[in-house]
């Protein structure tokens, strides 16, 4: 039996490893700074994890494996290396994992989660068995990960840290490029370059699925392309509008649907198939199209993949609606990018259309919020009222900048930067009424507000009742 140890064990990316590992057979330790709803459900599924961390902690294991937030300094890891036990990152143990299958790559800068959950949960309902790690947890299948018995291997490909170099896809997907992480991708170009990389990772024989909507990935389809490597290109357009020879899925009709999501027919290689999608929002047709490209690459049913994609109700921390408490909907989503925010306020009026949409903003990281200030102060038109946090800081120290000095840009006619959580959810809790949608977007620990304010809200919802009762 294998042994491995993982360091940073409770956040998204290694508790889905961790996942997949002991469904494999292997012997998993592993340590973290604080409690997660992960690492509780990996220790029913056997693995043995310290909060802190400690030499001790480091045990006879074959490897260690550390999230991209552990550094060097760290205990385990120096007392690793003292003793010659391998310290890999998961760019340097994926490959390894995915060797011997057929691995689904899904890269982009916005919707690689939704998409490579879309894709592992239409995989699982046409029986195929597929190993997968998802940024999120899947909502039907209640997991982020898992070690199938299939030949298929999808995988949710991170930029950040150079990660999905490390892999071996025979497909690609990009759902779009756009300049991110800038604490690791410090221009534009370096971005673009890191993705032209992972494109050529392709084997001969391996093909590229891109959205020809998306300027970023389409200029990866050229490289994949001029490297003489099969490309599938798809797109919400009609191949007459698109101006794209090689776009080989595309929609032939799309409309909003009584669920909140859109209806949409598509030419996915050639042949037609109608799907009624629940998730809201445009980005997420791209999304349902890009798994229907590699449903028709692979020879799957087409028809069966739409029926499997119109049960698909999303992940958690995307669009994730948490309760409904005195009238008022209170969703998380995990969108920390100006287009991402857009794309999810879009989504929201979509959904809401007649509806006050209260979002609470939690900028993720410095860097990122400075790099992108412009960007950020128009992406919340679609909101009829917008609260700023203070920033989350993430892996990064404070430089000298707030939240404040983005919120004093925008022009929003109802904005406010309320710094600390406890007066957010007071603040809300005085001001939501009935019919209100609140729509907390944050990719740190901001989602305790939705947990807070609902929490308030049902309260206040009983104390009434039990008024009411006494009249």
């Amino acid at each position: 039996m294998k042994k491995v140890h993982m360091i940073g064990i409770g956040g998204t990316g290694l508790s889905a490893i961790a996942r997949v590992l002991l469904e494999m057979g292997y012997a998993v330790t592993g340590s973290d700074r604080v409690e997660t709803p992960f690492i509780h459900e990996l220790r029913t599924a056997g693995a043995t994890i310290a909060i802190g961390h400690s030499p001790e902690n480091v045990g006879a294991v074959d490897a260690v494996i550390r999230s991209s937030a552990i550094p060097d300094t760290n205990p385990e890891v120096s007392a690793a290396r003292e003793r010659g036990i391998p310290v890999l990152k998961r760019a340097d143990f994926l490959g390894e994992l995915m060797a011997g299958k057929t691995g689904v790559a899904v890269a982009g800068t916005h919707g690689k989660t939704t998409t490579t959950a879309m894709l592992a949960w239409v995989l699982t309902a046409l029986e195929q068995e597929p190993t997968f790690i998802a940024g999120g947890v899947l909502n039907e299948l209640h997991t982020n990960a898992h070690a199938g018995k299939g030949n298929l291997f999808v995988i949710e490909a991170d930029e950040y840290d150079h990660m999905f170099l490390g892999l071996k896809p025979s497909i690609e997907v990009i759902t779009n490029v756009e300049h991110d992480h800038p604490d690791c991708f410090p221009t534009p170009q370096d971005f673009q370059d890191a993705f032209v990389d992972f494109v050529r990772l392709l084997p001969p024989d391996g093909t590229l699925v891109a959205c020809a909507d998306d300027p970023g990935a389409r200029s990866m389809l050229l490289e994949a392309q001029a490297f003489e490597r099969n490309v599938i290109a798809y797109g919400i357009q009609t191949q007459a509008e698109a101006g794209q020879p090689g776009l080989q899925t595309f929609t032939t009709s799309l409309n909003a649907n009584e669920h909140g999501g859109f209806t949409f027919t598509a030419t996915v290689l050639g042949k037609p198939t109608t799907t009624v999608l629940q998730v809201p929002g445009r980005h997420n047709v791209q999304n349902a199209l890009a798994v229907l490209s590699v449903i028709g690459l692979l020879g799957l049913d087409l028809g069966e993949a739409s029926a499997a994609l119109s049960q698909f109700t999303g992940t958690g921390r995307r669009f994730e609606v948490r309760g409904k408490a005195g009238g008022v909907f209170v969703i998380d989503d995990y969108a920390h990018h100006p287009t991402e925010i857009k794309a999810t306020l879009s989504a929201a009026r979509t959904r809401y259309p007649n509806q006050r949409i209260w979002t609470v903003w939690q900028p993720h990281t410095f860097s990122r919020t400075q790099t992108l200030f412009e960007e950020f102060t128009l992406a919340f038109g679609d909101a009829d009222f917008v609260i700023v946090t203070e920033i989350y800081a993430a892996r990064e120290t404070n430089p000298g900048f707030s939240a404040r000095n983005v919120v004093e840009a925008m022009s929003h006619p109802a904005v406010k930067f309320i710094p600390r959580f406890s007066e957010v959810c007071n603040y809300l809790v005085s001001n939501l009424r009935p019919g209100d949608v609140l729509l907390v977007l944050s990719a740190g620990d901001g989602d305790t507000i939705s947990t807070s304010v609902l929490t308030c809200l049902r309260e206040s919802e009983e104390k009434n009742g039990r008024n009411k009762a006494r009249i």
